[in-house]
């Protein structure tokens, strides 16, 4: 599913529901960080950076530990970009030579509405009518749940490339459907602060992709060097 959202230079790896390891093991620096967690935490944990490592490998990298850093942002070898997502009964890695990409961001989320009240809390007034009219044409897509989703993939491709937070309010997206495809379709992140500097250039627009398959939503941000 996540790979259908991004460019083929990028390798995704997923696990569904029973696809995913009971026991995916941990180095133990890993192990030491989420020793204190509850037992759900620590299995999401552990999975998804069992999917991380089979990317990398995938690329001809060596497994290696995969630890959060600033902001819990996770910290790549050298010469590799990603990200990473977890929800109930799914999670998912991609990753990408850092000469392919500059940045990528993807997030999965169940399909679901959003509870009361957090959609104001996380959207902008021109994006809550523009909700609005999709769910008039399309009314069986959540599109709060959509829209936060595409928050945090933009959040995951902004915060490598600048080390800023990037408030909900910080950036207008767009969601458009595909003409004949009601679950999917393109996104556009219009950035409402200064956005980062990619080879010099300063970004002021993200474009991602977005799915819904198998009572998920999930969703990419990517940034090219050019």
């Amino acid at each position: 599913m996540i790979g259908e959202l991004l460019p083929d230079s990028v390798v995704a790896v997923e696990a569904y529901g029973a696809d995913e390891p009971e026991n995916a093991w941990l180095y133990p620096e890993e192990a030491e960080l989420i020793a204190l967690a509850v037992p759900k935490r620590r299995r999401e944990f552990a999975q998804v950076r069992a999917c991380a490592r089979r990317a990398m490998e995938k690329l001809g990298v060596p497994a290696q530990p995969l630890l959060p850093g600033e902001r819990g942002a996770p910290q790549w070898p050298a010469g590799l970009t990603g990200s990473m997502t977890h929800c109930d009964g799914y999670r998912a890695a991609a990753l990408v030579r850092s000469a392919d990409l500059a940045s990528l961001g993807i997030d999965a989320e169940p399909h679901g509405p959003l509870p009361e009240g957090v959609l104001e809390s996380v959207s902008l007034p021109g994006e809550r009518v523009r909700l609005s009219e999709l769910a008039g044409t399309h009314p069986a897509v959540h599109w709060d749940r959509l829209l936060f989703s595409a928050k945090e993939s933009v959040y995951k491709a902004w915060f490598p490339l600048t080390g800023k937070w990037l408030d909900f309010s910080g950036a207008d997206i767009a969601i458009h459907v595909d003409p004949g495809k009601a679950l999917g379709g393109t996104l556009r992140a219009e950035l409402l602060v200064p956005g980062p500097l990619v080879g010099g250039v300063r970004r002021g627009v993200l474009e991602g992709r977005w799915t819904i398959r198998d009572g998920l939503v999930a969703t990419s941000m990517t940034v090219p060097h050019a």
